[in-house]
């Protein structure tokens, strides 16, 4: 750089740090973990010209000198697209990234049960924002939001070109106000506008229900967030003195959450052994053991998942499928296979980081793959999961003829399953 202080200097500095320090200054871990640990941060050296910046800070000073619209230079919204498309070139797009002061307090309200907006987890694949799962019951849901659903266009913008940041900014609202998503649903190739109506959204992590005209629990995990086991435990100390003598463990997009909730949802199913292994970039194993004193380590279980699974959900599905614990139904989970730590930077703002690669208790690696069910049934077009709150409303011939294909195959499995259901007991 020549000359005197150029406009935005002060940002790009903070830019410079936010890329190469992880450590002093910038790189303290704050209490969010979406399916990671936060180990201590690390200081990097200092990068030079050789790295790439030189010619990242000739591009910008040229950009801030001499670019003909002034009014669209705007040195926060150019360095937050810069750290994002950093990070997008390391191969872990839509879990490694950037967020704003405001989606970072969004991410923490979510794992804290509260939100206020559509209801949805939103990802980037292939370059597009793509829906990874509404959250049940949400105003996403219930305006016909599908997992896989790609957003091509928010309130008549088109999100081509845009972060996912930009596009979540335009998504975001407060409640009562509309929002019209032009969506091409999985499978489709004719693009469809949906209007929905945000609100505010109180998450929980666990509901269930006997499903009806059967002794079988359908515990449904929405999410892993704060409290999440002992949700759980609960719904299966709640479903025991109901009469439950099964149950089918849904994580039916799931987004995922905290690892250490994982750890806990998935050991009240296990007696022993290992959660997860956690590998990092010298390729050394950290292994999370199953807590011991379970609530349903013997029950008869079923675990559907499908694309929608992502993240800690991953992990412990593919626990229980590691230990031979439960038949996995439903369709090939999202493929997220990192620990995240979070870094929170000067302005407010957080960088989620991938700093480990997670891997199931036997090794197998899910990132980029997913985990494959034993048993693969796809849900009809245009059908949505049934939840507990819909179940509570029903009869056993309106189970039967629902077309919630996935959730009918588990319960002929957990049914039909080498135990004695008439006399087993929690």
């Amino acid at each position: 750089m020549t000359g005197g202080r150029k406009p935005g200097q002060s940002v790009l500095r903070a830019l410079l740090a936010a890329l190469v320090i992880m450590g002093a200054g910038f790189g303290l871990g704050v209490g969010l973990e979406r399916s990671g640990a936060l180990p201590g941060a690390n200081v990097c050296e200092s990068p030079s010209a050789d790295h790439g910046f030189g010619t990242f800070v000739e591009a910008w000073n040229l950009v801030q000198d001499h670019y003909v619209d002034r009014s669209a230079v705007d040195s926060t919204r150019m360095a937050y697209a810069a750290v994002q498309a950093a990070l997008d070139t390391l191969g872990d797009v839509g879990h490694t990234r950037f967020l704003s002061p405001d989606a970072l307090r969004e991410e923490q309200d979510l794992l804290a049960g509260k939100l206020e907006g559509i209801g949805a987890e939103v990802t980037m694949r292939n370059g597009q924002p793509t829906i990874v799962a509404p959250i049940p019951g949400s105003p996403a849901q219930q305006a016909g939001l599908r997992p896989g659903d790609v957003i091509q266009r928010v309130d008549g913008q088109d999100t081509a070109g845009l972060t996912l940041e930009q596009v979540l900014s335009l998504v975001r609202g407060p409640a009562g106000t509309t929002v019209t998503l032009t969506v091409v649903h999985k499978g489709e190739t004719t693009s469809v506008d949906v209007p929905i109506v945000r609100a505010k959204i109180t998450v929980p992590n666990v509901s269930w229900a006997l499903l009806p005209g059967t002794s079988v629990a359908h515990l449904l995990v929405h999410q892993l967030g704060e409290h999440a086991t002992d949700e759980l435990v609960a719904a299966v100390e709640d479903a025991q003195a109901k009469g439950a003598t099964a149950a089918i463990l849904d994580l039916r997009n799931d987004p995922g959450g905290l690892r250490d909730e994982a750890v806990g949802v998935a050991s009240q199913f296990l007696k022993e052994g290992d959660v997860l292994l956690e590998q990092d970039s010298q390729g050394r194993r950290t292994s999370f053991p199953v807590k011991p004193g379970g609530v349903a380590v013997d029950v008869p279980l079923v675990v559907l998942v499908n694309e929608g699974t992502a993240s800690a959900a991953e992990i412990v599905a593919g626990a229980l499928q590691d230990h031979q614990r439960a038949q996995l139904v439903g369709e090939t989970t999202f493929g997220t296979g990192t620990v995240l730590s979070t870094y929170q930077l000067s302005d407010g703002s957080a960088l989620l980081l991938g700093t480990a690669e997670w891997l199931t208790p036997n090794g197998r690696q899910i990132w980029h793959h997913g985990i494959v069910p034993e048993v693969s049934v796809a849900l009809p077009a245009g059908a949505i999961p049934l939840t507990p709150e819909d179940e509570a409303q029903m009869t056993s011939a309106q189970l039967q003829t629902s077309q919630d294909a996935q959730l009918l195959r588990a319960l002929d499995e957990v049914t039909t399953a080498d135990h004695a259901l008439a006399t087993t007991a929690w």
